[in-house]
């Protein structure tokens, strides 16, 4: 599937449709044209590289943002073809490939057998939000150039300028984001750092850089690097950093058959979280499962099943353990790469081969089984651990079903403290979650009784990253928070039984509140994780300052919001005045600056990348107090995007 062989030439690039609609409307090529859609059009130029490393041509991708905003992707692949297109006999492939939408090597043609890039929409679609784009291609021993302006303007026909150095091969892709377009065009180094690293891991012995030139006159600029040799292996390792494994050894097996490739690895730590399984297809981040996890999930239930009653491990009027209580404390890796991948689901991140998951299940119902064979102390300690896990879960079903008795006499579903809405639609239905007694009782005067519930909760919820289910149920403040929420939690959540399409955190901007936050968060996507999926979960942002302009009360979130207004209003001679916490809020001013839907400001809290806010949960809520440290002093120069 990589081999070197396979040709890459103008015939394999197959033209779709025009580019039109792009600069119209942004949002249906890269998702927003807030900083998750600016940061995707590096994404859409370092993905083609990638698929340069796939197909087995490119070794390293550097890229470097420069000192004037723009970026650059450079690559040692092929090199963009640069002959004439059939479909195009008036322009170069390289010059379809950047401004005709839906144009691209992977439709078919031999230059790709494997890529994450499915649609082709990528560097035109960059061209087509960029002011200005450069592109310069290494190939056949010539070097050859054209740029780009005003959103894909052709300004400099594709030509030859001279020879490649050392015949160097590849290419590299240069520009300029439009300001017209997105509200900022500021890129944040650590989301790249992120998401290159994750890519790194994905394609073995593939080096990705990255290079900060925007730093201060005279300093040198900032550089990072990822190459692993142990893939998918030192994934799970790093995963797996912050936590306390069970034991040293990364389990790991791989298979090729038919033209798909299956790579696993695996290793258990001693924590309780049952969410621990990724899945890649071609390097895509396939967050909502499919059919590799499908298979690997029934095959690793069956095949521990057999392994511990073979072992005499459970008693004979024990069940089998489930696939939650033997994926507790699992971090698994799953990889797999296919010609044609079929993505469904909410997020178009849902794999749907059929065929995959046959061959993900029998691969690890043959090599999981053998590897438990071989390394029986690690097998030991996977079946005590489970087993441990399936009696709390019988524990906590327990508990479960005390309380449901307990709501059946007092002849109450709700529970008490919640001020619940009048309206029974979810869809109009808003929960919010909110600091303290004197806080709810605010919010309950500001809020629209028909469509907004009040929740107040007392001190910091249980910290989920520490406890097991049947500890969870026995919190009050839990309890309480999956009742109202109506949807259950753990494996039996059901978002479409939810009583609230927002459930909205509303704690006191400072560092208590951000720490019951965090704790809310965490319980939400350790226990509730399909709630943040399908994007419920909202986090209200009261103001830190109020000033008078005139006659006119105005409201500033934070500080950097401060420091917007006094470059607006450089002449300025009110004081700010430091809101206090919400319970002293007056509820005027509350329904004005936090909860009218007409004036306030939500933060939707997403998960675009499930392993890393997996890591990012274990670090700040797990026991390991270096790896938090490190994490800390690694992010505070980001501080503007830090909610605190």
């Amino acid at each position: 599937m990589t081999s070197a062989e396979t040709s890459y030439n103008a015939a394999d690039i197959t033209v779709l449709e025009d580019l039109e609609a792009v600069r119209k409307r942004p949002g249906m090529y890269i998702g927003s044209t807030g900083p998750t859609g600016l940061h995707h059009l590096v994404w859409e130029a370092v993905d083609n590289s990638v698929d340069e490393a796939m197909a087995g041509h490119c070794s390293l991708v550097e890229v470097t943002l420069l000192a004037d905003g723009g970026c650059q992707v450079t690559d040692n692949g092929r090199g963009i073809p640069v002959d004439r297109h059939h479909q195009y006999p008036d322009l170069t492939a390289a010059e379809v490939v950047m401004t005709v939408l839906h144009a691209g090597g992977k439709f078919g043609g031999d230059g790709y057998k494997v890529s994450g890039g499915l649609h082709g929409v990528g560097i035109s679609v960059v061209n087509a939000l960029s002011s200005r784009v450069e592109v310069e291609i290494h190939r056949s021993g010539r070097r050859h150039y054209m740029d780009f302006t005003d959103g894909g303007t052709l300004n400099t026909r594709l030509g030859d300028i001279g020879p490649s150095p050392d015949g160097h091969t590849g290419t590299t892709v240069r520009f300029w984001p439009d300001h017209e377009i997105f509200d900022e065009t500021h890129f944040r180094a650590q989301t790249l750092v992120e998401r290159f690293q994750m890519m790194a891991f994905l394609n073995r012995g593939l080096e990705i850089r990255l290079r900060d030139e925007r730093v201060p006159d005279g300093e040198p600029a900032e550089e990072t690097s990822f190459c692993y040799e142990g893939g998918i292996r030192d994934f799970v390792e790093h995963v797996n950093a912050a936590k306390e494994s069970l034991f040293s050894l990364v389990g790991y097996f791989e298979q090729q058959e038919d033209g798909y490739e299956v790579e696993v690895a695996f290793q258990w730590n001693t924590g309780f979280n049952t969410d621990g399984l990724h899945s890649f297809a071609n390097g895509i981040n396939t967050i909502e499962g499919g059919m590799h996890e499908e298979g690997f999930r029934s095959a690793l239930t069956g095949v521990v099943n057999r392994y511990v009653k073979r072992r005499g491990l459970l008693r004979d009027n024990d069940d089998n353990l489930t696939g939650e209580d033997i994926r507790e404390g699992l971090t698994a890796i799953i990889s797999v790469r296919l010609a044609d991948p079929q993505f469904e689901g909410q997020t178009k991140s849902k794999l749907g081969n059929v065929d995959i998951r046959s061959l993900v299940q029998k691969t690890t119902n043959e090599k999981l089984a053998d590897w438990l064979e071989e390394n029986p102390s690690e097998a030991k300690r996977i079946s005590q651990k489970a087993i441990s896990a399936q009696r709390a879960r019988i524990a906590a079903q327990d508990s479960r079903r005390s309380a449901r008795r307990k709501s059946a006499l007092d002849g109450a579903g709700m529970p008490d403290k919640l001020k619940d809405c009048s309206s029974r639609d979810p869809r109009e239905s808003e929960l919010f979650i909110v600091e303290g007694d004197s806080a709810g009782g605010s919010a309950v005067q500001a809020r629209d009784p028909r469509t907004m519930a009040i929740l107040p909760i007392r001190g910091k919820i249980l910290n989920v990253e520490r406890a097991r289910p049947d500890r969870m149920l026995k919190n009050t403040e839990i309890q309480t928070l999956i009742q109202a929420i109506g949807g259950g939690f753990g494996d039996d959540f059901d978002v479409d039984r939810i009583r609230y399409h927002k459930v909205i955190l509303l704690c006191d901007a400072d560092v208590d509140g951000s720490h019951i936050r965090t704790l809310l968060l965490t319980f939400f996507f350790r226990q509730m994780r399909p709630l943040v999926d399908a994007g419920h979960v909202y986090i209200a942002q009261p103001p830190l300052y109020s000033t008078v302009v005139g006659r006119e009360k105005v409201y500033l979130k934070d500080d950097h919001a401060k420091d917007v207004f006094l470059a607006d209003y450089p002449g300025h001679k009110r004081e700010f005045q430091r809101l206090k916490g919400l319970g002293e809020m007056d509820f005027d001013e509350l329904r004005e600056t936090t909860m009218d839907p007409a004036r306030r400001s939500l933060l939707q809290v997403s998960v675009e990348m499930g392993l890393i806010a997996d890591e990012v949960f274990s670090v700040l809520m797990g026991e390991n107090v270096e790896s938090r440290k490190k994490f800390i002093q690694t992010n505070a120069r980001d501080v503007r995007f830090l909610d605190i």
